[in-house]
């Protein structure tokens, strides 16, 4: 058995990885950059390694000499590549192997044919796997780009051959918008893995992503873990995943785990793996790609089957076969894994940088009716850098079905708490609350069906409102009593007239009367509804939890002077609650006029820029492509929303640039 493991990785997969390493009895070390000094990875680890960063080049975690060198002076027995980085990259398993250490993976000669896309789907149609129509081999530049978009037909997608995650990947729904697509792609591919090379299939349209895990060892052995659905995805990244999928039957499952393991076998694969499928509308299935790694959302069918998968492909790299056959394998309830991401969703989800101040997931939960998991590498004070992946966390649930699975999911997400950076939980809970997601009728393109405008924030009903109002006007009144905070400070005082009071949240007006008797408050809305209120727990650093009339609101808060920022179910705003007198004044108050400049074109968002496309003098025209802001890994393209001419460029390709920098200005 492995006794030292190098964990070529960092953030939430390195701290998992740790995780299973230390049930085992197997020690652990982990490599780490400049910006992950001090990070939990780190601290959790036996013993962690700085990576330099040779020639300023932020590629540390792609340093295949560097890793080694480290690797081989700490006589490690074994490096695990975790997911991203250098996990499907053939040269890195061969270097491991040949400096007689272990590579925790499939072996290299099989990542070199099934961790390209353009050499596994060729690979795939020559076992009769079910393949995607388009184009097989490699992509030169934007000339041939154009013309084979135009034979397979519009829409299409461009693919990084070293991709996932998606990364290097766009669909393309015209020709106008192929080319900064097409390079696009590229520049992503190359900073993502280190190579730019495209391909181009068709797109097919209202698909559903299916995937199977499989297992594989050194003897030829291989079962399957069933099937995630990965359908619920931004920009070609997964941000919901489940397991088993609401889609499928156990009839297609195992027709899609046939052909995976038959194309598996085909390249003498071992390890995990997992091979992708697009699924149309009447359950056709087409091979995707094949991921020779750990996936991201592995903790779904983990939950589902009870296996741990990363402790297998530990074994299987010890040498060991596998302990159980297929029919051992049973599928168990629902999983759900929500992606928690740094980034701001009102703002077109740009990536959010910055310490966290404030991190307070969920309890785990582990017994027979329920599950709650939280996989992360970050804890309160963490630096969330732009330099990578934005994923804080993967927050999963197991239930015995699919109804209990998503309350608890909900459930989880709304006691949630991150602050300092801007994240997705509110669109993570607005997203489970749809109609059709909790029907599980989606598609890939659910996201941009339900949300054709983007998301900005959830709103509330006005019976939602009048609850929350009643809470807050409650807790109000019980600090203007006694500004020492002590929930039983109103149980000797009795005030039976009510005090009328408006609850201003955005440009709704609420009016609503508060009393206090027997040890309750006592709120009625317009039509003499009563809500009774009680005040269970109070805190502004952990969750407040309000009771109104039958139901508890369990509220995230921060206090102002004239009403509270509250975040509740996905919700996240301010409400002002006033006295009659001072909401009529508000009427009369002119509203503050906000003066935008449209001459300066500053950074969304801290980045660095990869491109620029444009100079001072420069006439740019309504739409063009004007520079390339990468963050997080992603390229954010940038494009005039004015036509003028160019006055001053502020900086040049190479810059790292913070949130509101001055990129150019206009005449």
């Amino acid at each position: 058995m492995i006794e030292r493991i190098l964990i070529a990785n960092r953030g939430e997969i390195a701290c998992r990885i740790m995780n299973t390493a230390a049930k085992m009895g197997i020690e652990t070390s982990v490599v780490y950059s400049k910006e992950d000094q001090g990070s939990l990875a780190v601290n959790k680890a036996d013993k962690a390694f700085f990576l330099s960063d040779v020639n300023n080049k932020n590629q540390e975690y792609l340093d295949i000499e560097q890793i080694i060198s480290i690797a081989k002076k700490n006589k490690i027995d074994a490096i695990h590549p975790g997911y991203g980085f250098l996990s499907e990259n053939a040269l890195f398993a061969k270097a491991v192997e040949k400096n007689d250490m272990k590579f925790i993976g499939p072996p290299a000669e099989a990542i070199k044919i099934m961790g390209d896309k353009i050499v596994s789907k060729l690979q795939a149609k020559n076992c009769g796997v079910s393949t995607i129509p388009g184009v097989d081999s490699e992509i030169v530049n934007f000339s041939e780009a154009k013309s084979i978009a135009k034979k397979i037909g519009f829409p299409i997608m461009v693919k990084a051959s070293a991709g996932g995650g998606g990364k290097g990947m766009r669909v393309v729904y015209n020709e106008k918008d192929l080319a900064d697509n097409f390079q696009s792609a590229k520049n992503e591919a190359k900073s993502s893995f280190g190579d730019e090379r495209i391909f181009i299939e068709k797109f097919i349209e209202n698909p559903h992503h299916i995937e199977i895990q499989i297992l594989g060892d050194t003897f030829g052995n291989f079962i399957h873990l069933g099937e995630r659905d990965c359908s619920i995805q931004r920009r070609n990244q997964k941000i919901i995943e489940e397991a088993p999928s609401p889609f499928i039957d156990s009839a297609i499952r195992d027709a899609m785990a046939a052909q995976a393991i038959k194309l598996a076998k085909s390249v003498n694969y071992f390890s995990a793996g997992t091979i992708e499928f697009i699924v149309d509308s009447r359950k056709n299935f087409y091979f995707l790609e094949m991921n020779t790694r750990l996936q991201v959302e592995h903790p779904v069918t983990e939950l589902i089957t009870k296996v741990d998968i990363v402790e297998q492909m530990i074994r299987i790299a010890s040498g060991e076969a596998l302990k159980f056959d297929q029919a051992e394998i049973s599928f168990a309830g629902c999983a759900i894994e929500t992606r928690v991401y740094a980034e701001d969703p009102s703002r077109d989800f740009m990536p959010s940088v910055g310490r966290l101040t404030q991190y307070s997931p969920p309890n785990k939960i582990v017994d027979e009716k329920k599950e709650v998991r939280n996989d992360t590498g970050v804890c309160e004070g963490s630096n969330i850098s732009f330099k990578y992946d934005p994923m804080i966390s993967k927050l999963c649930v197991w239930a015995p079905n699919r109804k209990k699975s998503l309350e608890l999911i909900s459930h989880a997400l709304a006691e949630f708490r991150i602050d300092g950076i801007k994240s997705n939980l509110s669109f993570l809970i607005d997203v489970i609350s749809k109609e059709k997601f909790q029907k599980g009728d989606f598609t890939t393109n659910f996201l941009s069906e339900e949300y054709p405008e983007g998301f900005q924030n959830r709103n509330l009903s006005k019976k939602d409102l009048e609850y929350l109002g009643a809470a807050l006007l409650s807790l109000k009144k019980f600090f203007e009593a006694d500004h020492r905070p002590q929930i039983n400070s109103l149980s000797n005082i009795t005030k039976e007239n009510l005090e009328d009071y408006f609850i201003h949240w955005n440009e709704r007006i609420i009016p609503l009367s508060w009393s206090f008797s027997d040890g309750l408050h006592r709120v009625k809305n317009q039509k003499q509804k009563e809500f009774i209120v009680k005040i269970n727990e109070l805190s502004f650093n952990k969750i407040t939890r309000i009771k109104v009339n039958s139901k508890i609101l369990n509220l995230w808060l921060k206090k102002k002077t004239d009403g509270f920022v509250v975040n509740w179910e996905g919700y996240e705003g301010e409400l002002q609650i006033y006295p009659t007198e001072i909401s009529k004044m508000l009427g009369f108050l002119p509203e503050k006029k906000i003066l935008v400049s449209d001459r300066v074109l500053s950074a969304p968002m801290p980045g660095l820029i990869v491109s620029l496309d444009i100079d001072a003098g420069d006439k740019v025209q309504l739409g063009q492509r004007l520079c390339a802001l990468e963050a997080m890994k992603m390229e954010n393209v940038l494009y005039a929303e004015r036509t003028g001419k160019i006055k001053l460029v502020h900086c040049k390709k190479g810059d790292i640039l913070s949130d509101g920098d001055k990129i150019l200005e206009y005449e």
